[in-house]
C-alpha cells in the first residue's frame, strides 16, 4: 500500500533506500527513535483491525452480554469462615440441597478461608434457612454466616450512576482536547478512547468476567491512561508541525508519524511499567486472596491498558491526520511538497527524511553515496601535490589568442621564474641549520621616519 509521502520511485524501492540508511538493530532505532517505522502510512491496517475488534465486541456485547455482579443485577449473598477445610464444592452441594439447583450462581474463596456464596433474590425466611444449613453442615457457631440481601432496584440506579460517569468523562475529555489541541485532534482522541471502552468491555463478555463496581472504577482508569498516552502523542506531533507549512520538507502525515517514531519507546515503557503493578495485583487477588474485588479490579486494568496502549498510536493519530487533511491548507501543502520532491528527484522515508536521489536517467542513487566529480582543466594537466619541503612553482599563464586583420595571432605566455627546488630536510639538525641561515626579511620604514643612509663610502 501506498504511503503519504512524496517519492518518484515505488514504495519498494523507498522502504529499501529506508532500510539502507537505518542499518542500526530493531532495539536501537526504537530507542532513539529514528526508526522511520511506517506507522501512518499503513494506518488503514490497524483501521480494518480495529474495526474488526470492534465490530466483534459488539455483537459479544449484544448477544452473549454481561455477567452483571450482585450489586447492579441484584441478590443475596452468605459469607462465612468455617473453622475448619471446607471447599466450594461443598457449600454448593449444601445450598444446592436447600433451595435446588438454579439458585446458587457462584461460590468463592475471599481470602484466607472465607467463602462467599451469591444467589438469586431470596427473602428473608430462604436466607434464615440458608444460614441454618451451612451452620449444621460444618459446626459453625449461630453468628458466624452473615447474610445480604441488594435489590434489583438499587442495583439499576447503579447501573445508571456508572453509564452517567462514563458519558461525563467523555464530555470532559472532549472539551480538554478541544481547547488544548483543535476539534479534529479532539475527534481522533474521542475515537480512541470508545474504542478502548468498546473493546475492553468486549473481551469481558467473551471471558465472562464479573461486572461489580471494581469494574467501573477500573474501565475509568484505564481511559485516562489511554488519553494521558494520547496527549503525549499528540503534543509531540503538534511541537512538530509548528512552522511546517512555510517549509516544504515534510507533510502533515510525515510530522506525524515522525512524533509517532519519537514517542514510541516512551509509550512502551510507560504501558510496560504501568502493567507490572497491576499484574502484581492480579496475581495477589487470584493466588493469594482468591478473588473479590481485587480481582475485578485488576483484571479491567490489565485488559483496558493493553488495548489503551494500542489505540493512542494505531487509532487517536491515524484518525487525527486523516481529519486534519481535509484542511485545505494542509492539502495545499502536501501537493507543494510532492511537487518539489517529484522536480528534485527525491526520494524519503516515512518520516520525510531523504534517503535516495532519483537522476535523469532513471537510476536510483542512496542519499549517502559520494558523487564523482571530474576536474575540468584547461591547457594544463593535474600535477602531482608537492614534496614536503619543496616550494610550489607558479603555473605558467596561459596563451592569449587575438584577432589582427581578422586573424587570430596567438601570444606567447608570459615567462614565469621557476622556483628553485631545495631538497627536503633529512634530519631535525638540517631542518634547524636552513631555519637559522634563512635571510631574514628587511624591515620597511615607518612613515615619517628618515630612510636609514647605508653604510660605506660613496662610489664604492
Amino acid at each position: 500500500m501506498a504511503t503519504d509521502t512524496a517519492s518518484v520511485a515505488t514504495h519498494d524501492e523507498a522502504a529499501r533506500l529506508s532500510r539502507e540508511m537505518h542499518t542500526g538493530s530493531f532495539v536501537s532505532r526504537l530507542s532513539t527513535g529514528t526508526g522511520a517505522f511506517d506507522v501512518i502510512g499503513r494506518r488503514r491496517y490497524y483501521y480494518v483491525l480495529s474495526g474488526f475488534l470492534v465490530v466483534a465486541s459488539l455483537l459479544l456485547i449484544i448477544i452473549k452480554g454481561f455477567h452483571l455482579g450482585t450489586d447492579f443485577a441484584g441478590g443475596s449473598k452468605l459469607t462465612f469462615t468455617p473453622t475448619n477445610s471446607v471447599s466450594v464444592a461443598q457449600v454448593t452441594e449444601v445450598l444446592d440441597k436447600t433451595y435446588g439447583n438454579g439458585v446458587v450462581e457462584k461460590v468463592q474463596t475471599l481470602g484466607g478461608k472465607t467463602l462467599q456464596a451469591t444467589m438469586t433474590s431470596l427473602s428473608e425466611p430462604q436466607i434464615a434457612a440458608g444460614k441454618s444449613a451451612l451452620t449444621k453442615a460444618f459446626n459453625l457457631p449461630a453468628s458466624s454466616v452473615s447474610g445480604s440481601e441488594v435489590s434489583s432496584t438499587w442495583g439499576s440506579q447503579i447501573s445508571d450512576r456508572a453509564i452517567l460517569a462514563v458519558v461525563i468523562f467523555f464530555i470532559a475529555v472532549g472539551i480538554f482536547i478541544w481547547v488544548r489541541y483543535e476539534k479534529r485532534v479532539a475527534a481522533g482522541a474521542l475515537v480512541s478512547v470508545l474504542h478502548d471502552v468498546i473493546v475492553t468491555s468486549g473481551i469481558y463478555s467473551l471471558a465472562g468476567f464479573e461486572v461489580t463496581p471494581a469494574t467501573v472504577i477500573g474501565m475509568l482508569t484505564i481511559l485516562g491512561f489511554s488519553l494521558y498516552d494520547t496527549v503525549v502523542v499528540y503534543d509531540k506531533v503538534q511541537e512538530n508541525a509548528k512552522g511546517m507549512t512555510s517549509l516544504l520538507r515534510r507533510t502533515y502525515p510525515e510530522t506525524a508519524n515522525l512524533a509517532v517514531n519519537q514517542t514510541l519507546m516512551r509509550s512502551l515503557n510507560t504501558s510496560l511499567i504501568a502493567l507490572l503493578p497491576v499484574v502484581g495485583l492480579l496475581v495477589a487477588g487470584v493466588a493469594v486472596l482468591g478473588g473479590g474485588t481485587l480481582k475485578d479490579l485488576a483484571l479491567v486494568l490489565l485488559v483496558g491498558m493493553l488495548v489503551g496502549a494500542y489505540s493512542s498510536i494505531f487509532v487517536a493519530v491515524p484518525v487525527a491526520v486523516d481529519l486534519k487533511m481535509r484542511e485545505i491548507t494542509i492539502r495545499n501543502h502536501t501537493a507543494r511538497v510532492l511537487a518539489k520532491r517529484k522536480q528534485d528527484g527525491t526520494i524519503v522515508d516515512a518520516d520525510g527524511d531523504p534517503v535516495g536521489v532519483k537522476t535523469a536517467d532513471g537510476t536510483v542513487r542512496h542519499v549517502s553515496a559520494p558523487v564523482k566529480v571530474t576536474p575540468v582543466t584547461v591547457g594544463m594537466k593535474a600535477s602531482a601535490a608537492p614534496r614536503p619541503g619543496v616550494k610550489p612553482q607558479r603555473p605558467a599563464r596561459p596563451a592569449s589568442t587575438k584577432m589582427v586583420n581578422g586573424k587570430p595571432v596567438v601570444e606567447k605566455a608570459a615567462p614565469t621564474t621557476a622556483a628553485t627546488e631545495e631538497p627536503a630536510p633529512s634530519s631535525i639538525a638540517e631542518l634547524a641549520s636552513q631555519a637559522v641561515n634563512r635571510p631574514q626579511p628587511t624591515a620597511k620604514p615607518k612613515p615619517g621616519s628618515k630612510a636609514a643612509r647605508p653604510t660605506g663610502k660613496r662610489g664604492r
